[in-house]
């Protein structure tokens, strides 16, 4: 996994975004800092505790289209993450 992560001020200045309440902006931040390289994550239940953020939460990202659930139950994946980070070939694991 990267240590660095990016976040596109189209995405995270949108009305859809701001509308939002912080605590749901912070988790969006925390999930990305936490995904993989492709923008998956397979513990968004123990990230939403980890920063104290609720189901509703969570709720809010997907009904908001900000992260999408996959086939697989406990993994997410964030819906702009190609925006948010482009990582050169030469550095992607």
């Amino acid at each position: 996994m990267a240590e660095r992560r990016m976040f596109a001020k189209t995405i995270i200045d949108s009305d859809a975004f701001l509308e939002m309440p912080v605590s749901s902006r912070e988790l969006y931040f925390q999930l990305g800092m936490r995904a993989d390289d492709d923008g998956f994550i397979n513990n968004p239940i123990g990230i939403l505790r980890l920063v104290g953020a609720g189901t509703g939460d969570i709720h809010n990202l997907m009904d908001r289209k900000f992260i999408l659930p996959t086939e697989n139950i406990g993994i997410i994946l964030i819906k702009h993450w190609n925006v948010n980070n482009y990582i050169q070939k030469d550095r992607y694991k």
